[in-house]
């Protein structure tokens, strides 16, 4: 028998398929799935960044190869946004590379900075790339506990004293996907105190920094003085203006580390196709009154997800950021864990949610939800979730039955 290849011997099967079977069998026998599963924006992308698209494709040599760090024009308009978001100062030339969006930046960081056998602290639960992009890059993953920021931020000093050999890399993600938490300014600087003390290199990710509900945007770890020394950030143009399917991403600060990544990128990529970095480059330099108006769509729909669940027996957090809820699992369910529950709520209630082990153990428990419908929709779920919840013993009964018989 032909043994599998090394580096997908080291991939777990994804998780989240197991509901998307799910989801596809009941879709192919005509049932109406209501799909908080995946953080896919469903609301259009705004006029003007179309507009742009459309005209510059229409440019004979718009089909032509582009740069693999992204061109020029782009790479200014990052380093524009950053200077008028969070005040950080960017050489384009050096410190800014446009990705093909930000799981591409990361994945493609971790090949760069990666030798096989260094060990990388990720916060756990987590989205997948944090831990998954540094496995495929032969790293070893030190998890972390993160069930709060405080307290990943005690665990990190405890997996450096207890990991051999000593870890290279630090990573950290607010506003968290999943968690939906998010951090100030002095977390970032005892990160970058504690990063120092340790001689590590940071990633972060901030890919939800403009999907915030209440008056205090969240910061960037490089408005701390001296972080562009150890560190660079991940970002992201899919959920700010809702352009997940163009692919526009970028990573930002140390230039070393900006440099790795774009050596390691001329090696796999021309960019993106350059009317769609063009769009992005208007995208960044255009009024912020879209990135406003999305804002005000994921703040309705979460307080319409928070008062209709509860309302229906289940109480789920308001999040204060990022377009996902994360929530404990009703009592009836706690038992059953979050992927019998996940299953169970797409075929009994036609609800699909991503289940918490899908990010790690320590996202037992929970699941995520995603702000992906609209607020008719989350009603409509929120019934459905009440006949469910009402339901649970004869549902877990059938569900027992049949996995005691298989």
């Amino acid at each position: 028998m032909t043994p599998e290849f090394h580096r997908i011997r080291r991939l777990p099967p994804y998780v989240f398929e197991e509901v998307n079977r799910i989801k596809a069998r009941l879709r192919g026998q005509g049932v109406d799935i209501i799909d908080f599963g995946m953080g896919n924006p469903d609301m259009p992308t705004p006029k003007h960044i179309v507009d742009k698209l459309v005209e510059t494709a229409r440019d004979p040599k718009a089909g032509r190869y582009s740069a693999s760090k992204g061109i020029q024009g782009l790479r200014k308009a990052m380093a524009g946004y950053y200077a008028r978001r969070f005040g950080v100062k960017l050489d384009p030339d050096r410190e800014v590379i446009s990705t093909l969006g930000s799981k591409e930046g990361f994945a493609n960081l971790a090949q760069a900075l990666t030798a096989p056998g260094d060990v990388i602290i990720c916060p756990n639960p987590a989205y997948p790339i944090h831990a998954y992009g540094f496995i495929m890059a032969g790293g070893v993953i030190r998890h972390v506990p993160a069930g709060s920021p405080e307290e990943y931020l005690s665990g990190i000093s405890r997996a450096v004293k207890h990991s051999a050999p000593p870890p290279s890399v630090l990573i950290v993600s607010y506003p968290s996907n999943p968690t939906a938490q998010w951090v100030d300014l002095d977390f970032y600087k005892d990160v970058v105190a504690l990063a120092r003390k340790h001689d590590l290199l940071v990633l972060s990710d901030i890919a939800y920094s403009e999907i915030y509900f209440d008056d205090n945007p969240p910061p960037s770890l490089l408005q701390v003085e001296g972080a562009k020394d150890i560190a660079v950030e991940v970002n992201s143009l899919s959920k700010t203006f809702a352009m997940a399917g163009w692919r526009v991403g970028m990573v930002v600060g140390n230039e070393r580390m900006c440099a790795a990544l774009a050596r390691v990128k001329s090696y796999l990529d021309y960019g993106a196709y350059t009317p769609i970095q063009v769009a992005a480059a208007a995208a960044l330099n255009g009024p912020p009154d879209c990135i406003e108006e999305i804002r005000g769509i994921y703040k309705a729909r979460r307080d319409t997800l928070v008062e209709s669940m509860k309302r229906a027996g289940w109480d789920i957090p308001a999040p204060p950021a990022s377009m996902f809820a994360w929530a404990k699992l009703p009592p009836q369910y706690e038992e059953a864990g979050s992927m019998l529950f996940s299953k169970l709520l797409v075929e009994e209630a036609g609800v699909a949610v991503a289940p918490g082990v899908a990010f790690g153990e320590y996202g037992e428990g929970y699941v995520r939800i995603g702000l992906v419908e609209n607020e008719h929709r989350i009603r409509q779920a929120a019934r459905n979730v009440k006949k469910f919840l009402a339901n649970s013993d004869e549902i877990l009964g059938r569900a027992h039955n049949t996995m005691a018989a298989q």
